[in-house]
């Protein structure tokens, strides 16, 4: 088997866990057309009953951002809204192709338009999956990619660094994965026996603590639906994590990794809370675009996840700078401003929005991760045993 058919055979297996007859939606740049070949040629191996490919295309988008208002940019699609509400009617299953082919498409354009899009699809597809559908991202590598990592396109050099993350060199990945999923729910367990009220980050310009919901469920390694299959929602995944109580985060973070979004760099990245609130955004470049997605909607400017990860990561002992920040979350602690996780929170997925908001879980239509862990930071967890180490100098010591 190559590597292009391991990389499928692991989305697939341990990704989205495809079950015969189950129809799959595959999200994917054209960029990526080999590897999304793969993998509809696995999904329907699995058994998929169908699989649709839906493309994305950078200057595609870079057009519609030029050239369309603002308005027209968020505008509800009636057909798109249905499309989804029978995606989860079905119970399909999710795949995207992450790996940003040109990360400087969007450079120049107007912030708030290259943030913009229709919320109320976005909204709805966040509720699909975290309720009703197996899902799961990957990385596929392309050379606008390896570019924006090594300054060259040497694609085989970051199919190489993509094979170490992905688990590709074991004799089996897909079970490789599920061992390592073992691993990363033991972790889960042992901070959900703290019972935690807050967890605070401090590194090199980092002082961060947040508190968190009674009765939160830290995550580790993938989730099970409700027929009870299991799946692996990123690929690669070295994190466990949970969503805090959004009105409670205070001090300051400093980001130690690079972020693409919404097709802008930003580098430097230094934020402010207070009250849980983003109050204070600086960075060495690309700011407004943090500030223009920040603005999309009342719950954006709050956490909505709190995760940890130390230096035993396969993304960390890579050694380098992925500019993705599937990849790059998973090589350090970090945090997300925008939606919480239903699943996080004690009967979450069986509440209405409303009562998941009482209880402090944020709603938003976005959910952007941010690396502030790495070299020197550490972890305390605050609960009815005192305070308890858990990372130590990028360590995991609990």
């Amino acid at each position: 088997m190559d590597r292009i058919q391991r990389f499928a055979d692991v989305v697939v297996r341990a990704g989205v866990n495809v079950q015969p007859g189950q129809g799959v939606i595959l999200r994917t740049d054209t960029a990526h057309l080999e590897i999304a070949r793969a993998v509809v040629e696995a999904a329907y191996a699995a058994g998929a009953a169908w699989v649709e490919p839906l493309w994305s295309d950078g200057p595609m988008r870079r057009s519609a951002v030029d050239h369309s208002s603002l308005e027209s940019l968020t505008a509800s699609r009636g057909w798109a809204l249905q499309r989804i509400r029978e995606w989860s009617e079905q119970g399909i299953a999710s795949i995207t192709l992450l790996g940003d082919p040109d990360p400087h498409v969007l450079d120049g354009a107007d912030p708030a338009k290259a943030a913009a899009f229709p919320t109320d699809e976005a909204r709805a597809m966040r509720e699909a999956l975290m309720g009703r559908l197996r899902w799961t991202a990957v990385g596929a590598p392309n050379p606008g990619w390896a570019t924006q990592v090594f300054g060259e396109p040497d694609t085989e050099r970051l199919w190489e660094a993509v094979a170490t993350a992905m688990r590709l060199d074991a004799e089996d990945p897909a079970a490789a994965w599920r061992e390592r999923a073992a691993t990363l729910a033991e972790r889960g367990a042992a901070l959900d026996a703290l019972e935690l009220t807050s967890i605070r980050y401090e590194g090199s310009g980092t002082d961060l603590t947040v508190g968190l919901i009674p009765g939160c469920r830290w995550t580790g390694g993938g989730l099970v639906d409700a027929a009870g299959v299991p799946y692996m929602p990123n690929i690669p995944t070295e994190e466990v994590f949970t969503s805090p109580d959004r009105m409670t985060a205070e001090g300051t973070v400093r980001v130690t990794k690079p972020l693409v979004l919404n097709g802008q760099l930003v580098l430097g990245l230094r934020l402010v809370l207070t009250g849980g609130r983003i109050v204070e955004v600086t960075a060495d470049s690309g700011a407004e675009a943090v500030r223009a997605q920040l603005e999309t909607d009342p719950g954006a400017r709050y956490l909505g996840e709190v995760s940890l990860v130390d230096r035993d990561s396969r993304i960390a002992r890579a050694g380098i700078v992925f500019h993705n920040t599937l990849f790059d979350e998973n090589a350090g602690c970090h945090v997300a401003w925008g939606s919480g996780f239903p699943f996080a929170v004690p009967d979450g997925l069986a509440k209405s929005p409303a009562e998941r908001e009482a209880m402090g879980l944020n709603a938003s239509n976005v959910h952007t991760d941010v690396v502030i862990g790495g070299e020197g930071i550490t972890v305390t967890g605050t609960g009815p045993k005192g305070v308890t180490e858990i990372i130590r100098d990028d360590e995991w010591v609990l």
